[in-house]
């Protein structure tokens, strides 16, 4: 697999995810490695001259008063991680972790933290040797950045905490071992340089970003499968709707409706029906879908600038021999705008279930069987289905409340407002579950609907259920079906449903 090349100003959300799941090898830019060197050379410069620099020559937060004997320094640097390794709970998975280790490398090649080239490239090579941190989940409120969690991936750094290492789980120690990877006894402004910023609340963000424009785009294929099935009409979807009301992410969910159910044989069938509207959940199907992509957009443009942003405190700034302590490491941003992805993607489901509702009753559902049962009474078809979406879509609501209006004063007061990223991050990784969930059981009511109608759809559509189909039958009688939602989670997780309909050659913008 090609390198990411890592200079601290171009990371893509891609990139990340490259990194993160197919474990892409990365490697530091030249010009990061000079100007790495350039900003510790003009610390070492400080530490000489005795000046007094918080972080460098001080204590932290409330003891940022208190100065810190040269002999010290180093001392100071490692009881800073380790204080501050207090995270608790499940650890984040492998592919999270292996996002935040790049984010902080990120910004370590900035050039403007501090920290030797050495340690930061025993970074690298933890990250490109599969030396994976045991980060807990909870422990983090957003400011300074993600002290707590940071501090775990940076235990492992100096051969200390908890480590994954093929598979298995060790010290740090053991797992640097393995690797054969020296750790690292950090010098001044290293801690701080290793623990402070949002790495941990970005890393969240850009992964569940990347999955959630592919949600986006399979939810537009549910939603024409469901408007085919249910003999809806497209007439909705007609760019000169969205063109007098032009939202972009309007026009590209209205634009991808419209090609899906282009050429659908079960569309021709009922040209000529009484119908002239559908229910919102379908006719206003791209107002909804399209407003999540525009809040997405938003995020996404938040995202592209904190992956590639200098987050920690103090800031160094070697050329103009200033040293600057400021806020860049509050979560502020990041939670606004994950707070905002999660209260979007929520109405990602809140449609499908009721697009789900309109195939499953029989007052609503233009001539399908009641709950797409063959045998109603004797089988109940998909009637609990759709309570294992509701349950997540309510679950949905309570998750969507922001946590980013919260604030909690820590530190003496000192640190007196904070964001509650991290708490943002975490609710939105549940969300981007759920959603997932959600959109994978209106595949399965939509394909059934498609079937029972005994008429194919649209080239693109066929190959979507399909594409089901290898792995989940219609129901013919009532059968388990966790098994089929899990399968169907699966495909819609790894965008194999897009894929399919892709491979017929229609873009799915």
């Amino acid at each position: 697999m090609q390198e990411i090349i890592i200079d601290g100003n171009s990371l893509s959300l891609e990139a990340v995810a490259q990194v993160a799941y197919q474990k892409a090898p990365i490697r530091l830019a030249e010009g990061s490695i000079e100007k790495v060197k350039l900003c510790r050379e003009y610390v070492d410069r400080v530490i000489a001259n005795g000046d007094t620099v918080y972080g460098l020559t001080t204590g932290f937060g409330k003891f940022s008063t208190v100065s810190i004997a040269k002999d010290n320094i180093a001392e100071l640097q490692a009881n800073l991680i380790r204080s501050h390794a207090v995270s608790v709970g499940e650890p984040y998975s492998e592919a999270i972790t292996r996002a935040i280790m790049l984010l902080r490398i990120a910004v370590l090649a900035k050039g403007h933290s501090g920290i030797r080239l050495k340690t930061l490239q025993t970074l690298v090579q933890m990250l490109n040797g599969g030396v994976h941190p045991i980060i807990p989940m909870r422990g983090s409120v957003g400011a300074s950045g993600d002290l707590s969690p940071l501090s775990h991936l940076a235990l492992v750094l100096i051969g200390e905490g908890e480590a994954i290492y093929k598979g298995e789980r060790m010290s740090g120690e053991e797992a640097m071992r393995r690797a054969a990877i020296d750790p690292v006894a950090l010098e001044a402004k290293e801690g701080l340089a290793l623990n402070n910023g949002t790495q941990v609340m970005a890393a969240i963000g850009a992964l569940s970003l990347v999955k959630a424009e592919t949600l986006c785009k399979q939810a537009d294929i549910l939603a024409a499968m469901t408007i085919d099935g249910l003999l809806g009409t497209p007439n909705a979807m007609n760019p000169l709707v969205h063109n007098v009301r032009p939202h972009k992410g309007q026009k590209i969910s209205a634009k991808n409706i419209r090609n899906l159910l282009k050429s659908s044989t079960l569309r021709d069938s009922h040209r000529s029906c009484a119908n002239v509207q559908d229910a919102y959940s379908l006719r206003c199907t791209p107002q909804v879908h399209g407003a999540v992509r525009d809040a997405l957009a938003y995020a996404r443009g938040v995202l592209e600038i904190e992956i590639n942003s200098a987050t920690d405190n103090p800031l160094i700034f070697p050329e103009e021999e200033l040293v600057i302590s400021g806020g860049n490491f509050h979560g502020e941003p990041l939670a606004i705008a994950l707070d905002t992805m999660a209260i979007a993607l929520s109405e990602l489901a809140n449609i499908s279930e009721r697009r789900m509702e309109q195939m499953l009753n029989p007052a609503l559902s233009r001539g399908l069987p009641p709950f797409l049962a063959f045998r109603p009474g004797l089988d109940s078809g998909f009637m609990i289905i759709q309570l294992t979406a509701a349950s997540l879509v309510s679950e949905n609501k309570v998750l969507a409340h922001p946590a980013s209006v919260d604030s909690i004063p820590t530190s003496a007061n000192q640190e007196d407002h904070v964001s509650m990223g991290s708490v943002s991050a975490i609710k939105l990784l549940q969300v981007v579950e759920n959603v997932s969930t959600v959109l994978a059981i209106e595949l399965i009511i939509a394909a059934q609907a498609i079937d029972i109608r005994e008429m194919p759809s649209s080239p693109a559509l066929d190959a979507a259920k399909a594409k089901l189909r290898e792995l989940v039958p219609g129901l013919a009688e009532d059968r388990v079906m966790y098994q089929d939602i899990q399968a169907s989670i699966e495909l819609i997780k790894n965008a194999e449903i897009l894929q399919a309909v892709e491979a017929t050659g229609l873009k799915i913008d």
